[in-house]
C-alpha cells in the first residue's frame, strides 16, 4: 500500500518567489531565510518521495470570490503556474497524479468530507513557493504533486478542528491505495501576518513559536482553537495555520502510532512583512 513517510510545513510568502526569481536570494535581507532551508533541500534530495499532496491556499487566481470551494482536490495530470499579474513564475509546471488524487478524492468523500475536484486550474505562490523553497531553482520538480486548496480566504473557514480530521481521512485514503507509493503531505501558509488595516505588518513571535511547539507536541489541542484566537494573535491571515492541521493529522501518531521525529525547525522574521515558519516532521519508518 502506499504511505505517508512525513510531513512538511512552510510559509508561502510570495515575496520570497520574487527573491529568487531575481537572483536576490544571496542578499543580506534574504540571506537568513534561505539559509533556514539548506537542511531542507538536502532532505528532500535524500528522502525524495512518489507524491506530495501539497495543502495550500489560492489567491484568487484559479478560484475568486464567485466561487469558492473550501476544499478542492487536483486531479488533472498537469498544472500550469498562474499568471497573478506579473506574469507566470518562471518556475517549471506541475506534474499531477491523476489515478491517485481521484482514488483520494473517492475515498475522502466517503469518509464523508466533502471535496471540490478540479480537473483543470493553475497554481499559483501558494503552490510554487514551498516547492521553490524546499527545491531551489530546478528544470523540473522531483516528483509529480496533487495540488489540495483549502479556502482561508472568505469567511467562513474550516475550523482547525475539520482540517485535522480531514487529514486523518486522506491518511486512511493513502493506506487503502494499493501501489506501494512514498507520500509526503505539506501544509502551507502563514504565520504571523496581516497585510490590511491598522495592524497591517502585525508578527507575534512568541504566539508563533507557541504554535509550533504545540503542533509538535499536541495537535489535537491545537486543533480544538478557535479562529478568534489565530485572527486576534496571528493576524488576519494568520488563520492559514489552521492548513498546517491537515498535514498534522495525517501522520501516524494522530491516528495512534508513534510520535513523529523532529528532523528539522526554523523560524525567521520577516520576509516582506510575513513570519516565516518551517517544520519536519518524519513518521518512524
Amino acid at each position: 500500500m502506499a504511505r505517508i513517510t512525513a510531513s512538511v510545513y512552510t510559509s508561502h510568502v510570495p515575496a520570497i518567489g520574487a527573491a529568487m526569481d531575481h537572483g536576490k536570494d544571496h542578499e543580506p535581507y534574504w540571506q537568513k531565510l534561505f539559509d533556514g532551508y539548506e537542511f531542507s533541500r538536502q532532505w528532500l534530495k535524500d528522502n525524495t518521495p512518489d507524491v506530495i499532496f501539497l495543502v495550500y491556499n489560492d489567491h484568487a487566481n484559479a478560484f475568486s470570490l464567485s466561487m469558492i470551494p473550501t476544499f478542492a482536490i487536483g486531479t488533472a495530470p498537469h498544472y500550469p503556474i498562474a499568471d497573478e499579474g506579473w506574469g507566470p513564475r518562471p518556475v517549471p509546471a506541475v506534474e499531477g497524479d491523476s489515478v491517485f488524487a481521484s482514488h483520494i478524492a473517492q475515498s475522502v468523500i466517503q469518509d464523508d468530507f466533502d471535496l471540490t475536484i478540479v480537473n483543470e486550474m493553475a497554481v499559483d505562490h501558494g503552490l510554487t513557493v514551498p516547492l521553490s523553497l524546499m527545491c531551489g531553482k530546478t528544470d523540473a520538480w522531483p516528483c509529480r504533486v496533487i495540488p489540495f486548496a483549502v479556502n482561508v480566504v472568505q469567511y467562513p473557514v474550516p475550523s482547525g478542528r475539520r482540517c485535522y480530521e480531514l487529514g486523518k481521512a486522506i491518511r486512511r485514503a493513502v493506506e487503502r491505495y494499493d501501489e506501494p507509493l512514498n507520500v509526503q503531505i505539506w501544509g502551507t501558509g502563514g504565520m504571523s501576518h496581516q497585510l490590511q488595516g491598522p495592524r497591517a505588518g502585525l508578527i507575534n513571535r512568541e504566539w508563533d513559536n507557541a504554535f509550533l511547539d504545540r503542533l509538535i507536541a499536541d495537535p489535537a489541542g491545537q486543533a480544538d482553537m478557535p479562529h478568534i484566537e489565530y485572527v486576534r494573535e496571528a493576524g488576519s491571515e494568520g488563520i492559514e495555520l489552521v492548513m498546517w492541521l491537515i498535514a498534522r493529522g495525517a501522520m501516524a501518531d494522530a491516528n495512534g502510532g508513534p510520535a513523529p521525529h523532529v528532523a528539522h525547525r526554523f523560524y525567521h522574521v520577516p520576509a516582506s512583512n510575513t513570519a516565516v515558519g518551517h517544520l519536519i516532521l518524519e513518521n518512524p519508518s
